[in-house]
């Protein structure tokens, strides 16, 4: 595909607009529900996202401080979030097999993370003050944004970076391939969200492929975050195999927490390699030649 002249979408703009949406869905009053958590913490992902493919042409403190902060949030966030999930994760467990937990009905770890907390109509004093410092994190990033230079930005440098993504994700899907592990696979994770939300600003070079391109990335990142949530489970029943250490039904779960990670995984590679397969280049991935923006 040969192009004569591309302009890509605006990066201020929506760097702007991920935080004020956030603000926005924090404004709603009351203490922020599970897909409102969510929400806002894939926000903070994209921001940081933005953040990392224009640090080299801005104020290294700028973009160093603002990393920071939308990084803080998002931290504060994953506590709320990961309780529900592990929830959520077992009891789907629990449809497929109520035979495993009816036999685990009596450990007492796994019936505190079944267990559903109780309605509070009031948030905790502690939850208040942790949503003022997000809201409070999110008011003066928005500000320091506003004022921030960012219309002069190079897009060939943007390209670059890009590029750089590029490799980064396919280094790591390789490491994962040779020698996959919890902490790796997370890794892969994090970098290929990051190629998918800085390729859509790359968008108008070539929308076809591109927008395919992010429906199959966005297929690896759902997949190995259901992956994610079921490492989460078995990090939380503290589970740690020995011979003959655990009761048997415990290591049964497990080996089906294990299947079904497989299944995840085996989802994420076909796809994966078609993406991130070695000596692929990116403008190859993307589908032009030459590059005039």
């Amino acid at each position: 595909m040969e192009l004569d002249y591309v302009k890509l979408r605006d990066i201020k703009p929506a760097l702007s607009g991920y935080i004020r949406e956030a603000e926005s869905i924090l404004r709603t009053g009351g203490f922020p529900d599970e897909k409102s958590v969510h929400d806002v913490r894939v926000l903070m992902k994209k921001a940081r996202s933005v953040l990392r493919i224009i640090a080299p042409q801005l104020n290294p403190e700028f973009t160093d401080r603002e990393f920071k902060a939308l990084r803080e949030v998002g931290r504060i966030m994953s506590s709320w979030r990961e309780t529900s999930v592990i929830r959520k994760s077992l009891k789907e467990l629990k449809k497929k097999h109520p035979d495993i937990f009816s036999r685990l009905r009596d450990n007492e770890r796994l019936t505190a993370l079944n267990k559903k907390p109780e309605y509070i109509a009031e948030s905790s004093e502690a939850e208040k003050r942790s949503l003022a410092g997000i809201n409070e994190i999110l008011n003066k990033s928005g500000y320091r944004i506003r004022f921030e230079p960012m219309n002069n930005l190079d897009p060939q440098l943007l390209l670059k970076e890009l590029e750089m993504t590029f490799n980064r994700v396919t280094n790591n899907y390789l490491i994962c391939r040779n020698k996959p592990g919890r902490c790796k696979l997370h890794e892969l994770r994090k970098s290929s969200k990051d190629f998918l939300y800085q390729l859509w600003f790359f968008r108008p070079l070539n929308a076809p492929v591109i927008k395919t391109l992010e429906k199959k990335l966005d297929t690896i990142a759902q997949n190995l975050g259901k992956y994610n949530d079921l490492s989460l489970v078995i990090m939380e029943l503290g589970y740690r195999y020995e011979y003959t250490a655990n009761p048997p039904v415990l290591d049964e779960l497990v080996v089906v927490i294990r299947e079904e990670q497989d299944k995840y995984l085996s989802k994420v590679w076909p796809v994966a390699h078609k993406i991130f397969c070695p000596g692929l280049k990116l403008a190859n991935l993307l589908g032009f030649k030459l590059l005039m923006i």
